[in-house]
This record gives C-alpha cells, structure tokens and sequence, in this order.
C-alpha cells in the first residue's frame, strides 16, 4: 500500500504551524499542528476536544460557513485538520478565517458550544478554560501566516 500523506510528516520534528496537507478535487486540506504551549507536549484530550467544539462552531457560523466543510483532530493528537471547498475560499482567505477564528475563540466568553449529554457523548471533559490559552497560542503563531508558509520544511 501507498503511505498515507500525513504519515510522511516525521513527527519528531513536528512544528506547530498551518500546513497544507492535500487536495482532492476542490475540497483542501489543512493540517493545523500544535503542541502544548510553554512546554512542547501535546495537548490533553481536554483541551483537543474542548478546542475542537469551540473552532468548529465559530467556522460554521463564519461569513465563509458555506465553504467549510470539517474541522476535527487528528487521531493521533497532534492537531487538527480543516476541509473546505476550494471553489469557495481560497487558500488566503483559508489562512485568514482561520487566524479570525482563533482570535475570537482566544477572547471567547461563555460555555463551550455543544456541552450537555444530548449534543456530545463526552460532554463532561469540555472546558472552555482549558481551550482559551490553545487557541490563543495558536493564534499569535499564525498571526502572519501566509500561503508561501503552507509547506512542510
């Protein structure tokens, strides 16, 4: 078998950063990669899923909701990756309701969208304090993030 593309990443010398990951058809994906802030260790599953619920909500309730089309972790924890339809966001404008996104989650007041039984099946590890310093950090890395900084060194 072909290995998978994101397996071609070496984790041992994985950056956080936004990265492009493929393309198929019009749908790209982006690798959003992220380790703790202050220390370098992952983040915990508290602050994956607590982070996911909050960006994923703030995408699909975006000017550019139409084009998005997932954003999850992946599974081995390392990050997350974004899926949008190219025909209707380019890879700049990407990079740019990303960067929106994130500095709004960072600021973001309130529960985490999504916690009770009925709307998630592990509601009780959401937490909207363990997500705001991720989501902060994330956003002063990608700040000044352009498409020329997409690639994998």
């Amino acid at each position: 078998m072909d290995q998978i593309t994101s397996f071609t990443v070496d984790r041992t010398k994985l950056v956080p950063g936004l990265y492009y990951s493929r393309r198929d058809g019009d749908v790209v994906t982006f690798d959003l990669r992220f380790k703790r802030p202050n220390t370098g260790d992952l983040l915990t599953n508290s602050e994956m899923h607590s982070t996911e619920h909050l960006i994923a909500t703030l995408l699909h309730h975006s000017e550019d909701k139409e084009a998005v089309l997932y954003f999850g972790p992946m599974g081995c924890q390392t990050g997350f990756y974004f899926l949008f339809d190219n025909r209707l966001l380019s890879l700049e404008g990407a990079i740019e309701l990303l960067k929106e996104v994130f500095s709004a989650a960072a600021a973001y007041e309130g529960e985490i969208p999504g916690k009770s039984a009925a709307e998630c099946g592990n509601y009780i590890n959401l937490d909207i304090n363990a997500c705001k310093p991720v989501c902060k950090f994330y956003a002063e890395l990608i700040r000044d993030w352009t498409v020329e900084k997409l690639s994998y060194d």
